[in-house]
């Protein structure tokens, strides 16, 4: 049995296809937004208090991981949310101007479900990569259901 860098072991006969970090202090790729998440991150690092996201496509199943730490490795808890495949009706991969409205480009990986919309955004990643990610998991989505 495999495991992952989310801690999700793999069951028998499930390959993984898609693990992607989330990125869960920094709002936007604007480099004024990416100082401020770093030392936000310090700070709490500093503290403690660390969390961490992924979200994990197997061929078989989609989970949502986070993390939440204190005291630099005592787990405070952890949301673990599998994904229902049938309910996700949308995914996609939105680009937008974050300074000033042009110069830095975030590109976020999302998804639409019935009842809930989850956002991930793509640090270093340019928007062939990103949609690759999309396309990625558009193809996991389809053999799944």
């Amino acid at each position: 049995m495999a495991k992952t860098k989310s801690g999700i072991t793999l069951d028998e006969n499930e390959e993984l296809v898609l693990e992607i970090k989330a990125e869960l202090w920094i709002e936007s790729s604007n480099y004024l937004d990416r100082i401020i998440g770093n030392i936000l991150r310090s700070l709490f690092l500093l503290v403690g208090h660390k969390r961490k996201g992924y979200l994990v496509i197997t061929n078989k199943r989609i989970i949502e991981v986070t993390e939440y730490k204190i005291f630099w490795a005592l787990n405070i808890g952890t949301d673990i949310k599998f994904v229902m495949p049938d309910s996700i009706k949308e995914i996609g991969v939105s680009k937008e101007g974050t300074c000033c409205g042009c110069f830095c480009q975030e590109y976020r990986l999302y998804y639409k479900g019935i009842t809930q919309r989850t956002s991930l955004l793509l640090l270093g990643e340019d928007y062939e990569s990103a949609l690759k990610l999309a396309k990625a998991f558009h193809r996991a989505l389809k053999e799944i259901k």
